[in-house]
């Protein structure tokens, strides 16, 4: 499929532009581009005057192999082999490619073994968690162009939450078990952890971490519980992001695509890594961000929220993180109803202050949306 080229090939064969060509296939004309220096996928025809790239029908089988070894993670190098052999041969080479990776995979959960317990040895508790922040909040929840809404959120008094959720006939019952699970972490005097109170934390040794940990195993249970009347419970369940603040001290569960930003001197950064197999690719430089933004599986999830034994997700648990925070700080937490539809320059403005609250319906909504803004404030200012 897609030899060397030349211009006597039949004008008569039906042939797609590059463009068509990307957008069928799921790969991106860029990377076409780079496919076709490497001789990995080369065009059909290439026009003798303007160099423009055609590509035959019958080539789209081999680009979407391509495209799909590359969401493996598979280097270019070995994918030009899988693609160039009989399917037989092809298949035993896909089985010995996957076989290291798990066998790779395995010595490096060793070393990350060893590397926690060592630092856990040099693990010390954080005694002052900085004075105690303002929060002042505002949030968006919208169904968009769905037939029904999925997303959930709460915006309490130091207790942030977006949760996306998926299910049978687009049920909201997903999202709100995970919102529901996270709710009584919120205490709306804000009490730093060392002042006698009977705040929720005694639960937990008041440690802000181990409680939303906690919160998250809770979440899991109660999917899990409401699966077991359905039919099919494999495809039900929801990302969560959450954000608690102690004191001036930002902690954080994150299981799914949703995000969570901080936004500081006019500068957003994301606080949080997608659960998506094209995230953890591009993060690795197996896959490029022109691959991934037009990839058929770009929103595949490989971690949620899901019914216990149902499989097809981690249940490795959340992501758990600290974030020291100043007054005039921004928290922004999205669902990919928002940062997926947003342009860039767009999604920047939203967050640094300077865009439309309702921009996602400005852009069509095709989906559904949840947005909380967090401004954070010395009390002495307020």
């Amino acid at each position: 499929m897609g030899g060397n080229v030349d211009d006597d090939v039949d004008d008569d064969v039906e042939h797609l532009s590059i463009g068509e060509f990307a957008r069928t296939s799921g790969l991106t004309p860029k990377a076409l581009r780079l496919y076709d220096e490497l001789d990995l996928l080369r065009p059909d025809r290439v026009d003798p005057l303007t160099g423009y790239r055609w590509y035959a029908p019958a080539q789209l089988d081999r680009a979407r192999l391509v495209a799909r070894l590359r969401l493996m993670g598979m280097p270019l190098a070995r994918i030009r082999g899988v693609a160039s052999a009989p399917a037989g041969v092809a298949a035993d080479q896909v089985r010995t490619y996957w076989r290291q990776v798990e066998a790779d995979t395995a010595s490096r959960r060793d070393i990350v073994a060893s590397v926690v317990e060592h630092l856990r040895t040099k693990e010390t508790i954080m005694q002052n968690l900085g004075p105690t922040l303002t929060a002042r909040s505002a949030w968006r929840l919208g169904q968009g162009a769905r037939a029904a809404q999925q997303d959930a959120l709460y915006a309490g008094g130091c207790l942030f939450v977006v949760a996306d959720g998926f299910g049978p006939h687009g049920s909201p019952v997903p999202a709100g078990l995970a919102v529901d699970a996270f709710a009584p972490l919120d205490h709306p005097l804000n009490t730093p952890l060392n002042t006698p109170t009977d705040s929720p934390w005694s639960a937990t040794e008041g440690d802000p971490a181990a409680a939303l940990l906690a919160a998250t195993g809770e979440a899991g249970r109660a999917i899990t519980a409401e699966a077991a009347g359905l039919a099919d419970p494999h495809h039900f369940g929801s990302t969560v992001t959450a954000a608690l603040l102690v004191g001036s001290t930002l902690f954080s569960a994150h299981v799914g695509d949703s995000r969570l930003w901080l936004v500081r001197d006019g500068r957003a950064e994301q606080l949080t890594r997608d659960h998506t197999v094209v995230a953890a690719l591009i993060e690795e430089g197996r896959l490029t961000e022109d691959e991934a933004r037009s990839h058929e599986d770009r929103s595949l999830l490989n971690r949620a929220l899901v019914p216990a034994g149902t499989g097809g997700h981690s249940d490795a648990g959340p992501d758990l993180a600290t974030t020291e925070v100043r007054p005039a700080d921004r928290l922004v937490l999205t669902g990919d109803g928002v940062h997926a539809v947003l342009a860039t320059d767009h999604l920047a403005a939203l967050l640094t202050r300077e865009g439309d609250p309702d921009a996602v319906e400005a852009a069509g909504a095709p989906d559904n949306y949840a947005l909380v803004v967090v401004d954070l404030a010395d009390p002495a200012d307020a």
